[in-house]
């Protein structure tokens, strides 16, 4: 992403939230990621103080590249959010905490469901307990999924829908929003909680295609693949651009109004799976699609359309989301055009 792309990014923000984040001692927790990483990228010009927590495992997306530009800007500790000490020692002076630390791959959450508890649950209770601990004054903003739905009964899709996960992955995610909700709620501590669609964009690994389902077709794509589609690709998905998803966090982190509240973050329109991947080639000129039959199992997994309805943080916080699904995969593409080397 350039520069100029950044800056409007940041300006599209309201005023009063970009004024908040002067100053501001804030932490990112797996802020090597894409979205962390941005959320970074965008407060350093905001005159944030701004640390990162990041265990760099492998599997998943922590890049030190992903800083690049603000290297000198931001203090990082690598380090796991389930290291108690290591957690305590970063939240005690902390004004905002972005915890997006987490394993990521609802596909591993069935295989290694023990891991995925280890880190999503018991890391967020450390965090949240060194919280209580030393610093409840601290905003926290937890970074929930679309998965945590389930299987969809209605769209648009509101805070007040019922949620039934059908994975590990969202399970656990909905427990950790529930912890952080108590947390407000029994002590008093600042809480807030965003469930995030389908982000793509530049700074997300490449390296395999466990998620981030549009970035892996780009690199599908750029590097002259076949990009299989199942069905008819009818399937609705709504894809937010990074930055977008950044500035949402960035409006809840940023008020107090927030506090205690659950906010669906995405661009409330839907795109069908062949549109997107009919985008992706259009834009790289390379690749190819391959129509191929559902995978055998695929009802026990497949949520069904999804649209995010995001009447509430535009109602209440002002935010909505200014990419277009063309202009987000062209920016991405732009992104690994110019680093892939560092992404696969």
């Amino acid at each position: 992403m350039t520069q100029q792309q950044d800056k409007t990014a940041r300006e599209s923000l309201p005023e009063e939230t970009r004024a908040f984040y002067k100053g501001k001692k804030v932490l990112i927790t797996g802020g090597l990621g894409m979205i962390g990483s941005s959320l970074a990228q965008m407060l350093v010009p905001l005159g944030a103080e701004v640390s990162i927590l990041d265990a760099l495992l492998p599997l998943y997306g922590g890049n030190r590249f992903n800083v690049h530009g603000i290297e000198d800007r931001v203090d990082v500790t690598i380090g796991d959010i389930r290291d108690a000490a290591a957690v305590e020692s970063l939240v005690r002076d902390r004004d905002v905490i972005f915890h997006l630390a987490a394993q990521v791959s609802y596909i591993d959450s069935l295989t290694e469901p023990l891991l995925d508890l280890d880190i999503n649950c018991r890391g967020s209770l450390i965090l949240l307990e060194a919280c209580k601990k030393l610093n409840r004054k601290a905003k926290i903003v937890f970074t929930g999924s679309r998965m945590q739905y389930g299987r969809i009964a209605y769209n648009p899709v509101d805070e007040h829908h019922p949620t039934e996960p059908l994975m590990t992955y969202g399970i656990h995610k909905l427990a950790v929003e529930k912890y952080h909700l108590m947390y407000f709620q029994n002590y008093g501590m600042p809480t807030s909680v965003v469930r995030i669609s389908n982000p793509y964009g530049p700074r997300q690994q490449m390296k395999h295609s466990k998620y981030g389902i549009i970035n892996w077709f780009i690199k599908l794509a750029m590097t002259d693949q076949v990009i299989k589609v199942f069905g008819e690709g009818r399937q609705i998905r709504d894809y937010i651009y990074v930055d977008d998803a950044a500035g949402a966090l960035l409006a809840v982190g940023g008020s107090p109004s927030a506090d205690g509240e659950i906010f669906n973050v995405g661009t409330g329109r839907g795109v069908s799976f062949i549109h997107m991947i009919q985008e992706i080639i259009r834009i790289v000129q390379k690749g190819r699609i391959e129509m191929v039959p559902w995978p055998k199992d695929y009802q026990n997994v497949e949520t069904g359309d999804f649209i995010a309805n995001v009447g509430k943080i535009y109602g209440l916080l002002g935010w909505r989301a200014i990419v277009d699904l063309a202009d987000g995969i062209q920016k991405t593409v732009d992104f690994y055009r110019a680093n892939g080397q560092h992404y696969w």
